[in-house]
């Protein structure tokens, strides 16, 4: 169950940074994921942030992420600045250290998106602000909360849920396994050998799972991750900064595509989830990201409120 609304007035987060799911109790996502349904529910703005200032730091193109924060600290009476690092100093040469001091003198919290996760570690480390992270080619954790959201608001439950991730063992696939044995979701992903989790995060996931009686299945096999599940999810074959493998990726996961098929092994009221951009005919078939078990789009909704309650969280 997820707490009362009164609980979730008088509670806030405890880090100071959101950098990975892994970073975060159970009570504090449970916590998240309730205020993003209260603030989804509520029929006007709030003034929560008035007066404070997001910087958002983009090394990585975004649509929704970079909306749906900009969007998020306007709904809550704060402002948001577009930072791409061609236009900052940090882009020409000044180290990660300064920028992150010299931006903790000006805004009140920092979202950063870019490629490697030492980066925005670093970044934290020097900062005396909140950062959050947007995305790094590790992790994915605030897509992982909107995922969240969006399963409670259809299934009204975590727990005993199966999650059957297919495809790429990327970001994604670390962030929902870090987070489905937070709460007490099943998860079995279906990768190919070649793209396989990273091994250190799915220790550090397994020895979690045992401890909250979860259980974690990795497999090549996509029929035997998607047996029974709740919720299907998948990804692009090619993350950003992978493109130039795309080509040579297809052969690996052309079996690993989402379709009617496939999803026939799953149960009867399965969801459909998919972080977007989707690559349409590739590793989803067209009748299944627009049929009646897709929330997709909901999905990416929810990045907006699940963004308010982490913004109203830290800042």
């Amino acid at each position: 169950m997820l707490p009362s609304a009164k609980q979730v007035e008088n509670k806030g987060l405890v880090k100071k940074d959101l950098l990975t799911i892994d970073g975060l109790s159970k009570d504090e996502i449970l916590f998240l994921v309730h205020d993003a349904i209260r603030m989804k529910k509520r029929k006007q703005y709030g003034h929560e942030l008035e007066g404070k200032t997001l910087g958002m730091i983009f090394e990585k193109s975004s649509t929704r992420t970079r909306v749906s924060f900009e969007a998020a600290m306007i709904q809550l009476g704060g402002h948001a600045m577009f930072l791409s690092s061609r236009d900052l100093q940090l882009g020409r040469g000044e180290s990660i250290e300064d920028t992150a001091k010299v931006l903790s003198r000006y805004v009140d919290g920092v979202m950063i998106r870019t490629f490697e996760h030492e980066k925005i570690e670093t970044f934290a480390n020097h900062a005396s602000i909140p950062v959050i992270n947007g995305l790094t080619d590790t992790h994915h954790p605030t897509q992982a909360l909107a995922d969240l959201m969006t399963i409670y608001e259809y299934k009204k439950t975590f727990s005993g849920l199966k999650l059957a991730y297919i495809g790429d063992g990327n970001n994604m696939a670390h962030s929902l396994m870090e987070a489905c044995v937070k709460v007490g979701i099943h998860i079995s992903l279906a990768c190919p050998e070649e793209y396989m989790p990273d091994t250190e995060i799915t220790a550090q996931v397994q020895s979690q799972a045992k401890i909250n009686g979860v259980e974690v299945q990795l497999t090549s096999d996509p029929v035997e991750a998607v047996e029974n599940a709740d919720i299907i999810v998948t990804d692009v074959w090619a993350s950003m900064g992978d493109e130039e493998e795309a080509e040579e990726r297809i052969k690996f996961f052309q079996p690993y595509q989402v379709n009617e098929r496939l999803c026939k092994y799953a149960k009867s009221d399965y969801l459909f989830m998919h972080c977007l951009p989707a690559h349409r005919g590739e590793e989803v078939t067209t009748d299944i990201i627009d049929g009646s078990h897709s929330v997709v789009f909901d999905e990416a909704e929810n990045r907006l409120h699940i963004h308010k309650a982490i913004l109203k969280g830290l800042l």
